[in-house]
């Protein structure tokens, strides 16, 4: 499925809820949606634990000059 595809249906998900229940359930299906699509990324390789709790430029930085 291409990126457009599934923005298009996502588009029309939040638009459902929005519409059907209120702008309390647009939130809801929003932030369901953002934990999925973290969830996906994880459960396919693409991202670490770690990559949410490190600073940029933090420790890692500090290290790899010494």
């Amino acid at each position: 499925m291409s990126m457009a595809v599934a923005g298009l249906l996502a588009g029309m998900a939040l638009g459902f809820a929005g519409y059907f229940g209120g702008f309390g359930a647009f939130l809801l299906v929003a932030a369901l949606g953002a934990v999925g699509f973290v969830a996906g990324r994880f459960l396919d390789g693409d991202l670490e634990p770690g990559e949410f709790f490190r600073r940029p430029g933090g420790r890692d930085r500090d290290v790899r000059r010494r």
